[in-house]
């Protein structure tokens, strides 16, 4: 399980099911595993979510 320390200093533990799903379970994803949680670490955008939730977001390509 990786942990990855939030914008915010919030600790967010990515068990490897949760790391399966995010960059195999999405075809766009895939192979993107260290850039997620670089996402996490260092966003260069963070949205709020339907739920309260916040989203980080980071452009890695022009089209991603």
């Amino acid at each position: 399980m990786e942990t990855a320390l939030s914008k915010n200093g919030v600790p967010i533990r990515l068990p490897d099911e949760r790391c399966v799903h995010l960059t195999e379970g999405h075809s766009e994803m895939a192979g993107y595993y260290s850039e997620v949680l670089e996402t996490v670490e260092d966003p260069d955008a963070v949205y709020e979510g339907n739920f309260g939730e916040l989203l980080a977001a980071k452009e890695i390509q022009t089209d991603k």
